[in-house]
């Protein structure tokens, strides 16, 4: 009990002093720019849990889920190969590195000419723009597997899919987390631009609206929903986290408490 309350105070402790600070300072100093807390969560209740919640905020969930998990799969799957295959590495290094290099919104008007408006384009630029963290690191995971286990498996004729489920890919896995760990809020970022500047609905098409119009409670709302979106997306990553790596986290309790 007391651990769990110690837990949920240092997990609510600097929010709540933030948001303090911030009730203080909009009390003191009212601005037009900026809601006092009441106001915005008034204006967040009113905004979001109505029609905008299927019209904006679902369809802008699913595009990101879709780029995302599309994103994640190809990574790791182009990264097995790639990692497994020398040769290959050597030939896809430089292009990877180029294009990795380049800023995904800049290919937005090339998308935007292939696809038009649509969702397919914004998903597209979803994936363009996560795959990389996935991908790379899935590629160095694979290359840094420990020399004893390969030869292990060797020795026991563990070869082709097998050797990849039971030997790579869990070799691998703490660092192709870390890749989609990064990939998950690359992906985020990539879904809110893209419905600013090439969709009629969504998201960040409706920030920029209520901008426009200088909805300020209303445009600081959906800025909220963002966040709260960002942090329910770490805290799902965080349990499927726990529950793939346990084995991984448990040996580093053990070699922290040795």
């Amino acid at each position: 009990m007391k651990k769990t309350l110690i837990a949920i105070a240092y997990t609510l402790g600097l929010p709540a002093i933030l948001v303090f600070l911030w009730w203080l300072g909009s009390t003191l100093s009212p601005s037009f720019f900026v809601p006092t807390p009441g106001e915005l969560i008034v204006t967040f209740f009113e905004t979001w849990f109505g029609p905008r919640l299927w019209i904006d905020v679902l369809p802008s969930i699913l595009r990101f889920g879709i780029g995302v998990i599309i994103a994640i799969v190809l990574g790791i799957l182009l990264g097995i190969v790639i990692g497994l295959n020398r040769d290959l590495r050597a030939l896809t290094e430089p292009a990877f590195e180029f294009f990795r290099a380049l800023p995904p919104p800049v290919l937005m008007p090339v998308l935007l000419l292939l696809f038009g408006r649509t969702d397919a384009m914004r998903i597209g630029i979803i994936v363009l723009a996560a795959i990389w963290p996935v991908l790379l690191n899935t590629i160095e995971g694979v290359r840094a597997a420990d020399p004893v286990q390969n030869e292990t498996s060797r020795s026991y004729g563990i070869q082709g899919f097998a050797r990849v489920r039971y030997q790579v890919l869990p070799s691998a896995l703490p660092q192709i987390l870390a890749g989609v760990r990064q990939c998950l809020p690359i992906g985020l970022i990539l879904m809110v631009i893209s419905e600013m500047f090439a969709a009629s609905s969504g998201l960040g098409f409706t920030i920029i609206q209520f901008q426009r119009t200088f909805a300020i409670p209303e445009m600081w709302s959906g800025i909220l929903v963002l966040g709260l979106i960002g942090y329910g997306v770490a805290a799902v990553f965080r349990f499927f986290e726990r529950r793939l790596l346990r084995w991984y986290i448990g040996l580093k309790d053990i070699e922290n408490a040795a």
